[in-house]
């Protein structure tokens, strides 16, 4: 079964449709990959399956519950987390504040889910006592991640998680979003460097003008040559 299942979604912003009969499914551990050319509904679709966005058509299930149209507070209960591209961190509080914010929709002892964060991402026990804003862009991304894994989500949604960064950092990000992957949680991924995410995706998606264009297997997208002339870059 599917943990998270879009189907014939039309969604959109002022009473206009940007996602058109638009599917999208992610199973229980898989990374799934959105790509596609900017303005192809790629985010639309992410926070329309997360509440963000009203859907006018169509249904989404999670883990065999609709939830289309639930409030996102809704949906952090239910173990879905969501880091959006921007806006996702409080600049002036320090990381560990950050990550105790993140885990008070979940109640409980929040110190093995901080653990695991520390345990993904060494740095910020390091720097847990600095103020987030004063980060790298890299170090802020991590910061949000481990932000969104307080909730012990069973699955992490995020849109662009590597915008703005080196290619090193790009690396290093998507090697992390891996890490989170491989404890059982599955990832959906909105990305604009489609090579290096689709390469570690198991199913990846391509959206034009909200519609669904191709389906596959990261690498199978990666080695077509009308994806890759058309939405790759050549």
């Amino acid at each position: 079964m599917s943990l998270i299942h879009a189907e014939g979604l039309y969604a959109g912003y002022g009473g206009v449709d940007i996602l058109r009969n638009t599917h999208l499914r992610v199973g229980a551990d898989e990374i799934v990959v959105i790509v596609g050319p900017n303005g192809a509904g790629k985010s639309t679709a992410m926070k329309a399956m997360f509440g963000l966005v009203p859907v006018r058509a169509g249904t989404v299930t999670y883990r065999g519950e609709d939830i289309t149209n639930r409030p996102p507070e809704r949906m952090v209960t239910r173990g879905i987390a969501y880091v959006p591209q921007e806006a996702n961190i409080f600049p002036s509080l320090s990381v560990l504040e950050n990550l105790e914010l993140g885990a008070y929709a979940i109640p409980g002892d929040m110190s093995p889910r901080l653990e695991k964060v520390f345990e993904i991402f060494p740095r910020l026990r390091e720097r847990r006592h600095q103020q987030a804003g004063v980060m790298s862009g890299g170090e802020r991304q991590m910061v949000a991640m481990g932000r969104a894994l307080m909730v012990d989500p069973h699955l992490l949604m995020l849109d662009e998680p590597t915008a703005g960064l080196s290619p090193r950092l790009i690396d290093e990000t998507i090697e992390r979003i891996r890490e989170v992957n491989q404890l059982g949680i599955g990832v959906l991924m909105v990305e604009q460097n489609a090579r290096q995410a689709l390469a570690v995706a198991d199913r990846g998606y391509v959206l034009a003008t909200g519609e669904n264009r191709h389906e596959d297997s990261g690498p199978a997208l990666l080695a077509n040559p009308e994806v890759a002339e058309m939405f790759l870059g050549g």
